[in-house]
């Protein structure tokens, strides 16, 4: 669908764009202006149809929830990691410490 609907806009600007313009000696410029607006009209039109057309995630409707388990519900100590700053003899240097609580 988006796809017909992309051409279909693609062409009805083409065919617009090779409309000749008035033959008026004092606007300079106007198709110019004319071909700037209906290409950002025409960008806004693809641009939109294209972000709105890609698939989007869905949970499914099945099975059982998740479960999650909390930190104070977890045997044993809880480890993180640190990054400490020692001198090495030349100067200071940084290493990651695993610390457990």
């Amino acid at each position: 669908m988006n796809l017909k609907v992309i051409a279909l806009v693609a062409a009805a600007a083409l065919s617009a764009a090779a409309l000749p313009g008035t033959a008026e000696a004092r606007c300079r410029g106007c198709a110019v202006g004319a071909g700037v607006v209906g290409g950002l009209a025409l960008g806004a039109i693809i641009g939109s149809s294209i972000a709105n057309s890609q698939p989007r995630y869905v949970e499914p409707a099945y099975g059982p929830p998740p479960v999650y388990y909390a930190p104070e519900y977890i045997e044993g100590p809880v480890c993180h990691i640190e990054r400490q700053r020692f001198w090495d003899g030349y100067g200071w240097r940084h290493r990651r410490v695993e610390v457990c609580d």
